[in-house]
Formats: C-alpha cells, structure tokens, sequence
C-alpha cells in the first residue's frame, strides 16, 4: 500500500518525539549520577572522619574533622551549583520545545486551511483547464516551459557526469609532476616567461611527455563543466520565466471561474509557513546547542562541577587519609578494618556510578545523531513539499523498517532520504508540486541532503496542498 506525505510527516515526528523523550530521561539519569559521585565521595569522607576518631592523638583527629568538614562544604557547594545550572539548562530546554510546538501548531493550521482552498481551486481549475487548453498562445507558452524544463533537467545530468570526469578523468594529469610543472609555468600559452636554457629544456619535457595534447584535453576536462554550468544558467532562468508566464496565465484563469480569493489565501499561507519553517530552523538549531550544553552538565563536565569533582578527588587521595586506610586495613577484625572495607565498598560505587555515566554518554551521543537525521530529514521533506497531501510514496515499508533501520543505525539519513526521493510521485499528473496549481511546472530540485546546521539555512519551500 502506498503512503501519503502527510502520513511520513506524522510517523517521522513521532520518531523525533520518541528520540527526544529518550534523551531528556537519560539525562536525568546521567545527572543523578553525577550528584551521587559528589555524594559518595561526600560519604567517603565522613567514613575517613570516623577513622579518624578512633586515632588517639587529638591533634591527627582535628585534622581529619576538618579535613573532612571542607570535603562536606565543597560537596554542598558544587551540588547546589549543579543542581541550580541543570534546572536552568531544563527551563531553556522547555522554553524552545514550547516554541517548535507553538509553530507546528500553526503550521498544521495553514496545511489544513491551504488544503480545503486547494479542494475549491481543484473544482475551479476543471472549469478552467478547457478554456486554457483551448488558448493557442498558453500552448504554446506551456509547451515551452515543457520543452526548458526537459533541456535544464539533461543539462544538469551533464554537468554531474561533466564534474565527475574533470575530477575521475583528470586526476592522472594532475597526478603527473612533469606536466603540472609546465601546466603550472603556463607552457604553451602567453602567459608562458620561459627564456634560453630553461625554455630549451621546458620544451624537451614537452616533447618527451606529449605535453600539448595532454594539454588540450586537460583544458577540455576543465571547460566542459564552466560551460555547461554557464549555458545551464541561462537555461534555467528562461524555464524560471516560463513558469512564471504559465502561472500568471493559470492565476488569471482561475481568478475569472471565480478562484481569487481561494488564490490569495494560499498565497498568503506560503509566505506564513516559509516564514514558520525558517523560525522552526532557528529554533532546532538552538535546541541542538542546548542539548549539547545540558548532556555536558548531565554528564559532569561542566568546567565548575568538574573542577570541583576532581578537587575533591584530590583531597581524597592526600597522603594522611591513605596513611589513614592502611592503618586501618592492617588492623585486622577491628572496627578500623569495618570502615575500610565500607570505603573501599564507597570507591567501588563511585567506580560503577562512572561506568554508567560514561554508557549514558554513548547512548547520549548516538540519539544526538539519530535525532538530528530526523530532523534533516523532515527539513528535506517541508523543502521539498513532500509533506503536501498530494504527495505520495511507493511503500509504507518508509516508516515501517526501513525507518526503523534509520534509527538503529543501519542505514545512514542520505540513504533513507534517497529511498523516500525513489519511492515518492504526485497523486495528480502534472502537479507541480508545493504551490504549483495544476499546470505549473515543478522547478529543480538536487537530491541530497542540504540543511546546513547555524551557519545559515536555505529558504524552505511551501509544504501545503496549494
């Protein structure tokens, strides 16, 4: 059975929610754990402090009290710090997830308002579609736009397996030392100064090595691409035109059958989810520096906790305390021996806390990982109007295992994007897609991934059922 856009959307958005629950619960494991480091390393202390009661010089038992009330006082301290810098990285966590779901709510309203003025548009454009097809100069205009549309598509495989040459085919010549030392020189050009011996020898080189064939098919590997990218720019800009001319001949037909209303409304939803759609990105972005920031606090490496971590390690590890515990280990079935049984026991928890900190930073990173192919994932699809109730996709296999292989690891985010890509077709033919009517022609579109993280993201396309 076939899959719509809007069922991939939910079933990936439900996986997003799911990776999210799943980070926030284990840092808050990870963060417990943190505390009880600080707190087992506190309890480590006052069973030091009770051997330090049973020494009989008054002066070796101050020490140990007051050794043992500054580990108390900076334990307080550094859990009290900590506890208060979670609760702030928590509330700025809420605070964004408050926001993405504020906007997906208004997204889902502009989806389904756009989707109900398509419908009317639909019934609209039946009325429409003979009339127009009847006009000789929209013929010709449509078949134009056809026609750019299928050169821009050939022109854009050609400039793949162009650049893919240059860089396959070329790379012996680049590889070859005596040819880029004169392709480097400029031998065979103006631009070549060679004078006397060095010219006389440079030209040897030539001869010997083939140099002015090699030549020539290096400059032809190296200009095809330039052209090719050249030519398929003009190209594109007319197709551009031409969809623009077919839009405006579309939009006049359907506002005569009465469709301007319904027109402008989708209009104005698009700009409204673009605008959604870009908030959102910069929401995520924030989201991801956010996480980032609680799963190191989460984990104990926030630079305060930490340095108060390891100072207390310090003070643990001091020459009195562990001439302290070996006095008390050889004081065999004595309550000395007890205590230090129960701190080796206390060590060994700090031990077993470490180890399971450390397993909840793997898992931590891994969900990083998996939640943000998600979320590029779900970026391509808005981008690509692949959420539009008009879309459809080959195999609900997309959010059955294959999804689930996504989220196991076993496939990458590109891999299951290239699967959606294959798997996806539009209900109507000849919908354009994302507010494309019923004639409009879909513009181009690459075919990986292409969200780029903080440094900016590329404008999202409309994603309802205009």
């Amino acid at each position: 059975m076939s899959l719509s856009g809007t069922d991939l959307l939910r079933a990936l958005e439900e996986a997003l929610r799911d990776v999210r629950r799943e980070e926030d619960d284990i840092s808050k494991r990870a963060a417990r754990g943190a505390e009880l480091l600080i707190k087992h390393r506190a309890q480590e202390a006052e069973l030091y402090h009770q051997l330090g009661t049973l020494r009989p010089d008054p002066a070796a038992r101050a020490r140990i009290t007051a050794l043992v009330r500054d580990i108390d006082e900076a334990a307080e301290a550094a859990l009290s710090r900590y506890d208060a810098t979670f609760a702030e990285a928590e509330a700025e966590l809420q605070q964004i997830e408050a926001g993405l779901a504020r906007g997906n709510a208004d997204r889902m309203s502009l989806q389904a308002e756009t989707g109900r003025r398509d419908s009317e548009l639909k019934t609209l454009a039946a009325a429409a579609r003979p009339r127009l097809g009847a006009d000789d100069d929209y013929a010709a205009r449509l078949a134009r736009g056809r026609r750019l549309d299928a050169i821009s598509k050939q022109l854009r495989a050609k400039l793949v397996a162009a650049e893919a040459d240059r860089e396959q085919k070329g790379r012996p010549f680049r590889d070859d030392p005596l040819f880029m030392y004169l392709w480097s020189k400029g031998y065979g050009t103006e631009s070549y100064r060679g004078r006397g011996l060095v010219s006389a020898l440079d030209a040897r080189v030539a001869r010997l090595i083939g140099y002015e064939r090699a030549r020539q098919i290096f400059v032809l590997l190296s200009e095809i691409p330039v052209r090719l990218r050249q030519y398929s720019g003009r190209i594109e800009a007319e197709a551009e035109a031409a969809r623009g001319e077919i839009a405006k001949a579309e939009n006049t037909a359907l506002d005569s059958a009465g469709g301007k209303t319904a027109r402008e409304a989708i209009e104005m939803a698009i700009v409204r989810i673009e605008m959604l759609d870009r908030e959102n990105g910069a929401l995520l972005d924030r989201r991801d520096e956010a996480i980032a920031g609680r799963t190191e606090l989460a984990l104990g490496r926030e630079v305060a906790f930490s340095i108060a971590a390891d100072d207390l390690d310090q003070v643990l590890a001091q020459d009195d305390l562990r001439r302290l515990l070996a006095e008390a280990r050889a004081d065999a079935g004595g309550a000395a021996a007890t205590i230090a049984q129960q701190i080796e026991d206390a060590r060994q928890r700090i031990k077993d806390e470490g180890d399971e900190i450390r397993e909840h930073g793997l898992r931590l990173r891994v969900l990083g990982m998996r939640r943000r192919d998600l979320e590029d994932i779900l970026y391509e699809l808005k981008l690509r109007g692949f959420d539009n109730p008009h879309a459809r996709f080959a195999s609900e296999d997309l959010v059955g295992e294959t999804l689930n292989a996504l989220l196991r690891g076993e496939i990458s985010a590109a891999q299951f994007w290239d699967f959606t890509r294959r798997m996806q077709s539009w209900t109507a033919p000849g919908y354009g897609g994302p507010g494309g009517g019923w004639g409009k022609l879909p513009g181009p579109a690459g075919t990986g991934l292409s969200r780029q993280r903080a440094a900016g993201h590329p404008q999202r396309g409309l994603t309802s059922a205009a």
